[in-house]
């Protein structure tokens, strides 16, 4: 059954992933008085750009054909991991196999802009890993705030711990970090502008310029399948809820919906950060995942 449940909502993150994306779309633009695209736009993109071949550079190794397939992929295994149907602590990943396959994809992501040479790519890349390497920490530390408290790192022990506790001010400094985590994972305002296409600000269309056709498809559709798994992990872990049945179902979409008025509202309220400002917005949030830890 746990296998089942593994499937299935790997299935459903898989479907609804361009939708969630195209709902936070839809939101931003109301929040700032435009029409916007419709909710349904992002499955229109990525149809159409499936139907179109790819224009590959002859001088590209094999890491750039294959980095979209296996950041597409690492994506999808990590949506696996969540513990979305039970609560038993058993059947589920680990939180570091979750984290660390969304990173092996925006590893060979990364690399993939190196080899196809382009300055914007390497550009791209360079800025990645540059906030890689400063939301790590960040997340790590925020998820051993429950951690700490179930004494295990098993996906399921975490649901299932943050479901029974109460909220305390050690889980507000732990949610508040982690929201400022997802924020920066995700590529959103004021980390990365994810509409942009300008050189001096893209960082993750700076890294997928050489891409087209299925490929790009299937970097858009796993960068929306990773956003939902994000998303997810908050409200699962700082959002927890004890309701059993169909009500449990509209309850996490309550939530989700919530979170991502959340992720819009800080996008309209905030500016494009510079680069060099980032470090210190991300430092905020190993802060505050250390006063979570030590109020405890």
């Amino acid at each position: 059954m746990d296998f089942f449940f593994s499937v299935l909502q790997s299935v459903g993150v898989l479907v609804c992933a361009p939708l969630l994306a195209g709902i936070i779309k839809k939101i931003k633009a109301r929040l700032q008085s435009r029409r916007g695209p419709k909710i349904l736009q992002s499955y229109f993109d990525i149809a159409k750009l499936l139907q179109k071949d790819s224009v590959i550079s002859p001088t590209v190794s094999w890491i750039f054909k294959g980095a979209p397939y296996i950041y597409f992929a690492g994506a999808l295994a990590a949506s696996s991991l969540m513990p979305l149907f039970s609560f038993s602590g058993r059947g589920f990943g680990d939180i570091f196999t979750l984290l660390y396959l969304l990173a092996l994809g925006r590893f060979f992501l990364v690399l993939a802009s190196l080899d196809a040479g382009s300055a914007f790519g390497g550009m791209g890349g360079a800025r990645e890993m540059f906030i890689a390497v400063l939301v790590e920490p960040a997340v790590l530390l925020s998820v051993c705030t429950i951690a700490f408290k179930a004494h295990s790192s098993n996906l399921g022990a975490l649901a299932s711990s943050a479901a029974n506790s109460p909220f305390s001010l050690a889980y507000i400094f732990a949610a508040i970090a982690f929201f400022i985590v997802l924020i920066a994972e995700t590529g959103r305002i004021p980390v990365d502008n994810p509409d942009t296409h300008l050189e001096l600000t893209m960082i993750h269309e700076g890294m997928v310029l050489e891409y087209s056709g299925r490929r790009l498809a299937l970097i858009l559709w796993a960068a929306a399948i990773k956003q939902m798994i994000m998303i997810l992990l908050f409200v699962i872990l700082f959002i927890p809820w004890n309701i059993v049945g169909a009500a449990s179902v509209i309850g996490l979409i309550g939530k989700i919906l919530l979170v991502s008025i959340g992720i819009a509202f800080a996008e309209t309220s905030t500016n494009k950060m510079r680069l060099f400002k980032v470090p210190n917005f991300l430092a905020v949030s190993c802060l505050l995942s250390l006063l979570a830890l030590v109020a405890q």
